[in-house]
């Protein structure tokens, strides 16, 4: 099993869920937008919390570097959060276009942070992991909950 490819297909589901809740919140369908944000959210901070407490963790403990590649994601992570701070405010008060801007601003930092693991971290994981531990990597990490 390749990490990029558990991950990035991870990545691609809260795309989706992501573009649908922009979708329902432009055209003022705030009741399925606020159901599909949360779908948004909560995935994205099950996938953060599985690349955190297990991915990294493993990878630095290989590599014996935490100052590399995890430390940027970490803090590239906590933007992300805040972000959702401000778009659920936005959905809970039903404002469309603080909601619409802080929606293009979470794509363009989504849209970065994911080309950096999928093309740089994932890929040193797949390289540096051996293929047992990437098997036992992905089972832990699909047994991590919110």
């Amino acid at each position: 099993m390749q990490i990029s490819n558990y991950l990035t297909h991870e990545h691609r589901a809260c795309d989706s869920l992501f573009a649908e809740a922009e979708k329902l919140a432009a055209s003022g369908d705030w009741e399925a937008a606020e159901k599909r944000f949360l779908d948004f959210a909560n995935e994205t901070l099950l996938h953060f919390k599985k690349e955190e407490e297990e991915l990294f963790p493993a990878f630095e403990t290989k590599t014996g570097s935490t100052e590399g590649p995890t430390q940027v994601m970490r803090f590239e992570h906590e933007q992300v959060r805040g972000l959702i701070g401000k778009m659920a405010d936005a959905v809970e008060k039903r404002d469309r276009d603080a909601y619409l801007s802080l929606a293009e601003s979470m794509m363009i930092l989504l849209q970065q942070h994911n080309m950096k693991e999928e093309q740089m971290l994932y890929a040193m994981c797949d390289r540096v992991l051996p293929p047992e531990e990437k098997s036992g990597l992905v089972e832990k990490m699909e047994e991590v909950e919110l």
